[in-house]
Order: structure tokens, then C-alpha cells, then sequence
């Protein structure tokens, strides 16, 4: 038998068994060879065809058909119970793979993947053939020691296999402590990854380990590097003559700051100054960060890396270091400071002309805290009471004008803790957005819109294809508007799902009508969920949820870096440059994007950790709730109280078989035809609080 003849039959044979590894001893049993002589020629004819590409090397001497025309490339979505579905824009629908088809792909993991042959009304599936790329190799968890070896048990539900650790790899590390630990190999006759531990956090359940390992396992950094701080402290503080020379000086005009009670890092002033014509003209001053931090410098490295400041529940990880962020570039009272500004002119209307963008230095006059804001705004008296009540009508009325033109309303309780010294919560509290709050929000949104218009229109009103940054929010996936429509029925609320403007008026009336009832909150997260996510990109499609057409991050360069990026663009274009390649700012916002939604994916994490910390001394204690989620493993409750999220899992329901109906979002009992149902309410008995996996179980309350 030729090698040409060799090669066709052993295609024959693994085209007849595509999705399984063969290896030469099977293949010379089904091609009718004996295994000793056929071990050279079928090794080398699958060397060869591995070369040319007809087949994939799957393990070790294992090897499978390489179906050019039925299989896709997309990123693992890991699910709770160990299987996966591969999410690829080359199919219409995700590819579901089942536990044992992964071959050691982990959640987020760019594979390749052979599709199954279609059944009649059956999901697509497929088989991990190929790992493309891994998402990650550093993971956070837990050591568990035996004699000569150790594991570290994953913190992330999506890890579905622990690591395992040799004794010489555990860098000291304890049983019980947390680490972090790198995959270095993993065999592919190996049940778990192999890897070594590359920073020992400390024990489990020390407040300070549990918040350096929620950073950690978002890839998030807790402290700069050396060479950063040098930098840093290298920056120039000293404002020259030369400098304010270059700039509209705004010392001598009343400007203030208004910013939560915690904040230290001052982004923006507002300025206001009464004109003859009987006008108002509005100053929106946005710190200079651009001035400080140049391009190609550590520091602008560092701040592209990380693209925005991180919002824990006891501490903040900024994006620049705090000698800017809190001293130098912070917009502190009775400083001078270089700043970036819109200025314009404002009728008592709240109509706008003469619209100025540029540099300025500025000296403010006095920091607001919000509550002192709102005191004013509700009738005390306090210092600059007529400005602040001037900005607080112009603020209405822009408000009432945006919610008119289409704008979306959300006002979420966001969750905050009284916490102790050692970071211990205490107690819990909601910040709700007040006149004050949304005084600040209508200036800052007004001055991001207008320099984007400023670019996106050009100084004539025509649209450009000039390079900028835009923050854009598409409108509803329709399915999920229909979906919310749907539940919202139960509850007496309607929404509309056709018309731009219709759908947006109901949804804010759907909102303001929820607001106050015991099902508010899940509503508005629901809502949330509906809406497609708003993201940094060089295309401008609009911003559906503030019904701009235009629309960017200008006013917080401090914390975010695509605000840097709009500072130096708009003024390349002040100054009369050319429009850059979009290119590598296309790159940065993508980047920008996904640095966000880890940031805020930390956040709730800590969140999540700190209201398991805080309900470890209510175990035994009854609460009611809102049912704010139904899976086939449990139910979801949310406690009115204190907005504490926990679950009872369907075992737990002791007075019947229950069984799950993913239509309807709900648990159904089999002999009682009792119900449970997405915003039911119902008592529930705290059962446990496990700080370690951030898990909150309730059960049913019973009499």
C-alpha cells in the first residue's frame, strides 16, 4: 500500500467518525492492519496530514478531521452546572457543548469548535477542538493542603476545576489562605489544570484579603508600580504665568463644586456669573488631566491599562496616582487650577448660545457636598443661594426637556454601608439621586453633548467623519422589551414596544409608578437588562437612554481615560490638526469598554461580599422579600429591607415537589399547584452566610 493510498484510507476512516480522537492503534484495527507494522507509516501519514491541514493533533498520538466548512470560532460562556455554550458571530444562534466536550477550554476562552450535525428543532452543538487563546492564567481561591501537594479551589463559580499545586510551587502558603495561582500546564490526560502560586494574599476572611482578592480576580491592580509614582511625582505642580497666559482666566468668576460627602477627586466646577443682558453665563470647567499626563509617558501607560478608577464599597483604586488624582488635578476650594471647559450663554429658559470650548484656569470658591447642595435647593440659607437655585431651575428645566424628547429615567436605589474602622458594615443605607444630584447631571451631560456635536458636527452644523470618541447606548433588543413588557403585566404596569418615543415614555412611566413598591428595584434592574449596554467607539450611532444623537465622556478625565482621549482630540481640533487614523483610538475604546464592565463587575462583588458580611449576624432571623430571580436550581430573594440578595435552593421547599417553568419564571408544586413566582413576595428565615463564596441561602419561613 502506497503512502498516497495510506493517507486516503485513514481520511475515509475519520471522515465516518468525526467528532472522535483516534489514535494509530485504531486506526489500523479499522483499516485491517497489524498494530506493530502499521505504527511508522500511519504516524507519519498523520504527521502529514496534521501538516496540510486535514486533521487537528487533539492529545497525545490522538488526532481528529479538521471539517474546514462545520466548524466556528467564538469565546466560552461557562454555565453553573459545568457546561458551556461557545458565543460566535459565524452562527445565528450560541453553540452548546457539553461538559466533556470542552477539552480544558475555561470560561471566556477564544476556541474553535466542531459542529454537531443538526437535529430537527434541537439547539445547535458542538465539541471544543481547539483552544485558540486563553482568557486568562492567573485565578484566585483558596489553598487546600495534603502531604506532598496541594489545590487551590477557584473563587469564580465559572472555574469548574481546581488547581493543582505541588509542594514546591506553594510559595509558603498555608491551608485556608487565599492566593493567587498561575496555570503553568495542563496534560491532556489530566483531570486538573497544574500551576504554581504566585502571591500569597493572606487568610481568608480578613477584610483587607477579601477586597485585594475580588481585585485580583478581575485582573484589577491595588497599588502602582514604582516607576509610575516616580513619574507622578515628577509632574510639574507649579502653575506658570506663561501657562495662565495661554488659557481664559475664570479666577475672579463665582465657581463652586458640588460632589458626594466621601469624594476626594474633584473632576468638575460649575462657574456662574450674571450678565448685563440679564443672561446667565455658564461655566462647566473639567479638570486638565491631558496637561499632566502626556502621551507615550508611564504615567499614560498606566492610565490606558487600567481605564478607569475602581468603586469598592470601602475604598476607591484610581486610575492615576493620588498626587493627581486627589491633589493635583482634584478641582480643590481656593487652588488655582487648569482646567478644560465649555462656556455659554443661558437665558432664564435655559436656552443656550454662544457656546465657547477651551482652556481655562480657574480658582473655585467653595465645595459642596451634595447634602449641602439639596439644603439650599429645599430653602436654608448658605453661601452663593442664588446661584445654586439659579442652576437648580436651569437644571429642571433641561431635565424636563430631555425626559420630553425621549430621555429614560432611571433613579436606582444604589446600596451603600455604614462601615467600622476595621471595614466592618454596620449598617445599610440607599443613596438616592435628589435635585442637587441631578443639578450636577444636567450640566455634565450638557457639556458632553456639546462637544461632541462640536466634532460629530464640525463649527457648521454638517456631519464629519472626523476621529472621536463617542459614548454610545443602541436602542432595545426588541425580544428583551417584549419580555419585559410581558412580566411587567402581572404587576399592572404597561409598556410599549413599537415607536422610539412611545417605548420610552412608557418605560419612564413604568418607572415612575414602580418606584416606591416592593418591586421596584427588580423592575428597574430588569429594565436595565433590556437595554443594550452603552460602550466607547469611533462610530457614532447616538446614545438611545439620554436621546442624544451625539454624545462622549468629557467631564471625568480623573477617572476615566476616554475622557483623556476626547480632551486632546477636541483640542487637536481646536488648534486645526487633521483627523488621525481611527485605528488605534477603535482599539483603545474596545479596551476602555471591557476595563469598565470589569470595574463594574468588581464593584458588585464587593457589594455581594459585603451584604454576605453584614447578614452573618441575621442567620436565624426572618425578613420579607421579593422573588428576584427563578432557575431550576432555586429561587432568588431580593430582602425589601435592606436589598440583600440571597437564595432558597428547590430542596429547601419542604411542602412540595416543585418543579421549574422557564416560561413563566417560576416554580410550580406538583401535587399542591402552588406557585412561586418572579416578584412574588414572600417571608424567608436566613439559613446561612458564607463570606468565602459570597453566598447568601435562605429558606422558606414557616409558622
Amino acid at each position: 500500500m502506497t503512502a498516497e493510498q495510506l493517507g486516503r484510507k485513514l481520511l475515509r476512516v475519520f471522515n465516518e467518525n468525526p467528532a472522535k480522537p483516534l489514535n494509530y492503534k485504531q486506526l489500523a484495527t479499522k483499516i485491517g492492519m497489524k498494530t506493530r507494522e502499521a505504527r511508522g507509516p500511519i504516524e507519519q501519514s498523520l504527521k502529514l496530514m496534521e501538516r496540510d491541514g486535514q486533521l487537528i493533533a487533539v492529545g497525545r498520538g490522538q488526532y481528529k478531521v479538521k471539517f474546514h466548512e462545520n466548524y466556528a470560532e467564538g469565546r466560552i460562556d461557562m454555565t453553573s452546572n459545568g457546561n458551556a455554550y461557545v458565543v460566535s458571530d459565524q452562527t445565528e444562534q450560541d453553540i452548546y457543548v457539553k461538559a466533556g466536550n470542552l477539552m480544558h477550554a475555561l470560561d471566556g476562552d477564544q476556541v474553535k469548535v466542531l459542529l454537531f450535525a443538526r437535529r430537527r428543532n434541537k439547539k445547535l452543538e458542538g465539541e471544543v477542538v481547539e483552544v485558540l487563546q486563553r482568557k486568562r492564567d492567573t485565578y484566585v481561591g483558596v489553598i487546600e493542603k495534603s502531604k506532598n501537594f496541594a489545590f487551590v479551589v477557584p473563587d469564580s463559580h465559572k472555574m469548574k476545576v481546581d488547581i493543582f499545586i505541588p509542594n514546591e510551587k506553594l510559595k509558603e502558603a498555608e491551608q485556608g489562605q487565599r492566593v493567587v495561582a498561575k496555570i503553568t500546564d495542563w496534560p491532556a490526560n489530566a483531570s486538573s489544570p497544574f500551576g504554581e502560586v504566585v502571591e500569597v494574599l493572606g487568610d481568608a476572611g480578613n477584610h483587607d484579603v477579601e477586597i485585594h482578592a475580588i481585585l485580583a480576580e478581575y485582573g484589577l491592580p491595588y497599588s502602582f508600580p514604582d516607576e509610575v509614582e516616580q513619574d507622578a511625582a515628577n509632574v510639574v505642580i507649579e502653575i506658570s504665568e506663561e501657562e495662565i497666559a495661554k488659557r481664559r482666566d475664570m479666577r475672579n468668576v463665582t465657581t463652586f463644586t458640588i460632589d458626594p460627602k466621601d469624594a476626594k477627586d474633584f473632576d468638575d466646577a460649575l462657574s456662574i456669573e450674571k450678565l448685563k443682558n440679564g443672561n446667565w453665563q455658564i461655566g462647566i470647567h473639567i479638570a486638565d488631566v491631558s496637561h499632566y499626563v502626556k502621551p507615550g509617558s508611564i504615567l499614560d501607560d498606566e492610565a490606558i491599562e487600567r481605564a478607569t478608577s475602581v468603586y469598592l464599597v470601602d475604598r476607591v483604586v484610581p486610575m492615576l496616582p493620588e498626587i493627581l488624582s486627589n491633589k493635583v488635578c482634584s478641582l480643590r476650594p481656593n487652588e488655582e487650577k487648569l482646567t478644560f471647559s465649555v462656556i455659554l450663554e443661558m437665558t432664564e429658559d435655559a436656552k443656550y448660545s454662544k457656546v465657547w470650548f477651551g482652556r481655562t484656569v480657574i480658582d473655585s470658591d467653595r465645595r459642596f457636598t451634595y447634602e449641602q447642595a439639596q439644603e439650599i435647593i429645599e430653602g436654608a440659607e448658605g453661601d452663593f443661594k442664588e446661584e445654586i437655585l439659579a442652576l437648580d431651575k436651569l437644571a429642571k428645566i433641561m431635565r424636563k426637556a430631555r425626559m420630553k424628547n425621549g430621555a429614560i429615567s432611571f433613579d436606582k436605589h444604589e446600596v451603600k454601608f455604614h462601615l467600622s474602622e476595621d471595614g466592618k458594615p454596620e449598617g445599610v443605607y440607599f443613596k438616592e439621586m435628589k435635585d442637587a444630584n441631578h443639578l450636577i447631571e444636567e450640566f455634565m451631560l450638557l457639556a458632553n453633548r456639546l462637544v461632541a456635536e462640536r466634532i460629530g458636527k464640525g463649527k457648521n452644523g454638517d456631519p464629519t467623519n472626523d476621529t472621536f470618541v463617542y459614548r454610545i447606548h443602541d436602542d432595545p433588543d426588541p425580544s428583551k422589551l417584549f419580555q419585559l413588557a410581558e412580566f411587567v403585566k402581572r404587576f399592572g404596569y404597561s409598556v410599549k414596544t413599537r415607536g422610539r418615543k412611545a417605548i420610552s415614555e412608557s418605560l419612564n412611566q413604568m418607572l415612575k409608578e414602580s418606584h416606591d413598591s416592593p418591586e421596584s428595584n427588580m423592575i428597574e434592574t430588569l429594565t436595565v437588562r433590556s437595554m443594550a449596554k452603552a460602550i466607547y467607539t469611533t462610530s457614532n450611532v447616538g446614545h438611545y437612554g439620554l436621546a442624544f444623537d451625539y454624545y462622549t465622556h468629557f467631564t471625568s478625565p480623573i477617572r476615566r481615560y476616554p475622557d483623556v482621549m476626547v480632551h486632546r482630540l477636541l483640542q487637536d481640533y481646536l488648534d486645526g490638526k487633521k483627523s488621525p487614523a481611527s485605528e488605534p483610538y477603535e482599539e483603545l475604546c474596545s479596551h476602555s469598554s471591557e476595563r469598565e464592565k470589569m470595574a463594574s463587575d468588581a464593584e458588585r462583588t464587593s457589594i455581594k461580599y459585603m451584604q454576605v458580611k453584614y447578614m452573618e449576624e441575621f442567620v436565624g432571623q426572618d425578613f420579607t422579600g421579593v422573588i428576584s430571580g427563578v432557575t431550576s436550581w432555586g429561587v432568588y430573594v431580593e430582602l425589601i429591607e435592606n436589598h440583600c440578595e440571597g437564595m432558597i435552593r428547590i430542596r429547601d421547599f419542604k411542602d412540595d415537589y416543585y418543579t421549574f417553568d422557564e416560561k413563566n419564571y417560576c416554580i410550580f408544586g406538583e401535587e399542591t399547584g402552588k406557585i412561586y413566582q418572579l416578584g412574588d413576595t414572600l417571608r424567608i428565615r436566613v439559613k446561612s452566610a458564607d463570606v468565602d463564596k459570597k453566598q447568601l441561602d435562605f429558606e422558606p419561613y414557616h409558622n
